[in-house]
């Protein structure tokens, strides 16, 4: 059995049909990882979804902005915005499937000694208490709060996790620090205006996997969101957004427990433009 993770696909389906072609991948005899925004910005985000739906159990996915942003808009909670390329999963008679699918999928991940997200970990989460915190949200996804929530998602505040933080306030925390973050202090306070590259951090912040004395140090952390990154595989650190979408590769990495891992890439027409 090989075990691959897969940085942000972003409907991007004719590179990912490329890549598990490349890398033989057998649903009956391999595993999946995908780190989230598995839709929009590329061409296909049904064809992506309808691909990793066909491949059952062996598959397992991260949602990031991107996907629960489609969530959004699929319940009238967030307009269409202008760089949106959902239409056709929206309008595909299986939507409903789809949306459901993606609705079951987990936000963080922990297995064969990785702990998976889309975007980040604050700096006091434990590997425990960022498991259990996305399972609060996983809670709230597969229930009737959904729209509720969706229609508050948006916003920036408050952007530091306090453990005494409830309703709305808890549960946007949560969702902007797993598929939002990218930049924090060393309290764990939260910035998003910025998103090139980590060293690029504005005055006061850093880079989350940078933090001093972060809680999760000791366990090796996959991520994506952050193409601007691009691959950075350290030992406690595995970023795989690179830029798909953007004309840079769609990337995979097959994790050996023994340590010899391998990137796999394949290149990716330009879907999108940087603005």
């Amino acid at each position: 059995m090989s075990v691959y993770l897969i940085g942000d696909i972003q409907g991007c389906d004719g590179p990912l049909e490329r890549l598990l072609q490349q890398v033989a991948f057998s649903p009956s005899r391999d595993q999946l990882y995908v780190l989230g925004d598995l839709v929009n910005r590329g061409p296909d985000s049904a064809g992506v979804l309808r691909r990793l739906m066909a491949m059952g159990s062996s598959v397992q996915c991260v949602l990031g902005n991107h996907d629960l942003h489609l969530l959004a808009v699929a319940a009238g909670a967030s307009p269409y915005k202008r760089l949106d390329t959902l239409d056709n999963l929206l309008q595909a008679p299986d939507r409903s499937a789809m949306l459901d699918w993606l609705s079951h999928q987990r936000m963080a991940i922990y297995a064969h000694g990785i702990l998976m997200v889309h975007a980040g970990v604050l700096p006091a989460w434990s590997v425990d208490q960022t498991l259990a915190l996305a399972a609060e949200f996983e809670d709230v996804l597969r229930s009737p709060l959904l729209t509720e929530f969706l229609h508050q998602m948006y916003g920036n505040q408050p952007d530091a996790w306090r453990d005494d933080l409830q309703g709305i306030d808890r549960l946007r925390v949560i969702v902007n620090a797993l598929t939002r973050l990218r930049f924090c202090t060393a309290d764990g306070v939260m910035e998003f205006k910025a998103k090139e590259g980590a060293n690029a951090a504005p005055a006061g912040f850093m880079p989350w996997f940078d933090v001093p004395g972060r809680q999760t140090a000791q366990v090796p952390i996959a991520f994506g969101h952050w193409s601007t990154l691009g691959w950075l595989g350290r030992m406690d650190v595995l970023a795989l957004d690179t830029g798909c979408v953007w004309g840079g590769c769609l990337s995979a990495l097959r994790w050996q427990a023994s340590g010899a891992h391998e990137l796999i890439q394949v290149n990716c027409p330009q879907a999108q433009q940087a603005a």
